[in-house]
């Protein structure tokens, strides 16, 4: 049920308007200007921070909030946007996205949702050939649609060692881990981002963790993981593994989920084991998308000993029997073939038991003759309505996409859009304050990005304003790439991304440090 917000410091008159009070004055750095920036006039203002709406206008210079109140109709400005019956929030920000913003800085998915910050480097696997220091000059010079939060790739590091595969690491590989880590984070990395599941960060052993943990949490920084085994059997040993790394740095688990899980009762359960770190003194969270599909490379229905750094052109030779059998148990465990949709060429948007009706065969000699541990990435239908919704509503828990501009899933076109339109306004699951503040403050508090996730004076102007009974998501698993419609407006950095309902060509948001 939706939590009731106390509103005694808000007037109500007639069928819920809020009332207006005559302009105080405004602040003396703003009393000599004849014109200002940009002012939204009228809105309702949720600020991100759970507190109860009001009507309020809001005044903008350069990149900044300058004023939040009531304002004079006589106040001009370059540019003014009547936000009569729309509420204005804090841009939105995606505690954990993927893409490139060099190939595709537009981000047109994200900024059609409300969103303008995007945390990347996700999963243990960050793109910063050519060095860290270079990445951040390319990305800068290119100018994204909206903010980039970068954070550091477990992953990525422990490829460039000459090892990566060994579940033991050298002392030189080790200290080139520690050296890189350190350099990334002194030149604004937010963190590090762990991918437990995959190839080579499941090779990663507990000291080699904690190392690397504890120079991220000299730096402030957060870990954030894809944690080593999401099935529900394996869900505690996992999160155990993980969350015990707060000893030396806040832990953040991404895209929270049990795999075959089910239930309100065993979401209680998760939290639990949430709540049992938090009670030790650290700083615990995690984030949650709105569907009940993942999408992941094909390889992990494999087993460990098909995947890199074994020879899967061997194993099929040496082990074809074991092989077959292992893959018939795991898509029947992941509900059958039909749960797996392909979202990669040349199977997307085909399940596994559509190939088998077109290339008459079964679907494990499919997954082994025709499409290898590495050879797809697709949806899968593993999760529990019940069980990822009570995970939704809880306090330690904010909202992700994982998805990215050409995902073939509509969590990266729809999850922002979801939140309003399914679960605080067509459902009894929030208010808007409190989706928004999930989707704004309270990440930017978790990430450490200051000044930024709340509509407050001398914060950043990251702004989203939209009449919530409009926003409509048409993205689905058949037409995963429909952008969100109803977010009419949206500035970044004080500038418009998105007016009217239209895309701007400009681009105004900038790759982001950590303080």
């Amino acid at each position: 049920m939706k939590r009731k917000l106390a509103t005694a410091h808000l007037l109500v008159m007639g069928a819920g308007m809020l009332a207006c009070s005559p302009e105080p004055s405004l602040p003396k750095n703003l009393r000599g200007i004849e014109k200002f920036d940009v002012v939204i006039r009228n809105g309702k203002v949720i600020d991100g921070s759970g507190s109860p709406g009001y009507l309020a206008s809001i005044i903008i210079q350069a990149d900044t909030v300058a004023y939040i109140g009531q304002l004079d109709s006589t106040r001009t400005a370059t540019l003014e946007i009547d936000a009569s019956g729309k509420v204005v929030t804090p841009g939105f920000i995606d505690a954990h996205a993927h893409g490139d913003p060099i190939k595709t800085p537009e981000f047109y998915n994200f900024v059609a949702q409300g969103v303008t910050t995007i945390c990347l480097g996700q999963d243990g696997s960050s793109d910063s050939k050519g060095g860290f220091g270079a990445w951040q000059a390319s990305v800068d010079s290119i100018g994204p649609a909206l903010n980039i939060a970068p954070f550091t790739g477990h992953g990525s590091l422990r490829m460039e060692t000459e090892t990566p595969f060994e579940e033991e690491l050298s002392e030189a590989d080790m200290a080139m881990m520690t050296t890189e880590l350190d350099h990334q984070l002194r030149l604004g990395s937010f963190g590090l981002t762990m991918g437990l599941e995959y190839v080579p960060g499941r090779y990663s052993g507990r000291k080699e963790l904690q190392a690397l943990a504890k120079i991220v949490g000299s730096y402030q920084g957060v870990l954030m993981a894809h944690i080593r085994n999401e099935d529900n059997d394996k869900l505690e040993a996992s999160l155990d593994e993980f969350l015990s790394l707060g000893e030396w740095a806040p832990v953040h688990v991404s895209h929270l989920k049990s795999v075959y899980g089910e239930g309100t009762k065993r979401a209680l359960e998760i939290i639990s084991i949430l709540t049992k770190y938090e009670s030790l003194g650290y700083r615990v969270s995690a984030d949650v998308y709105p569907y009940m599909a993942s999408f992941t490379g094909i390889g992990i229905v494999f087993p460990d000993w098909a995947i890199p750094p074994a020879n899967f052109n061997l194993v099929k030779k040496a082990r074809r029997g074991e092989l077959e059998e292992f893959l018939r148990n795991k898509i029947a465990q992941r509900n059958g073939p039909a749960a797996t949709l392909f979202g990669t060429a040349p199977y997307a948007g085909r399940t596994l038991a559509d190939l088998e009706k077109e290339l008459g065969k079964p679907f494990e000699d499919i997954l082994i003759d025709d499409i290898g541990p590495r050879g797809a990435s697709a949806a899968y239908f593993v999760m529990d309505d019940s069980l990822q919704e009570a995970l939704m509503t809880s306090d330690y828990v904010v909202v992700s996409s994982d998805g990215s501009p050409g995902m073939r899933h509509p969590r990266g076109y729809g999850s922002f859009g979801k939140m309003i339109e399914t679960y605080a306004v067509q459902g009894d699951y929030f208010t808007l304050e409190q989706v928004v503040h999930k989707m704004s403050g309270q990440t930017a508090e978790i990430i450490g990005l200051k000044g930024r996730g709340l509509l407050k004076v001398g914060y950043k102007a990251d702004v989203a304003i939209f009449d919530p009974a409009k926003v409509k998501v048409k993205a689905d698993f058949q037409h995963p790439h429909h952008l969100t419609e109803g977010v009419d407006f949206v500035l970044v950095n004080g500038k418009l991304a998105r007016n009217n309902g239209e895309f701007v060509e400009e681009r105004n948001g900038s790759l982001l440090r950590r303080e």
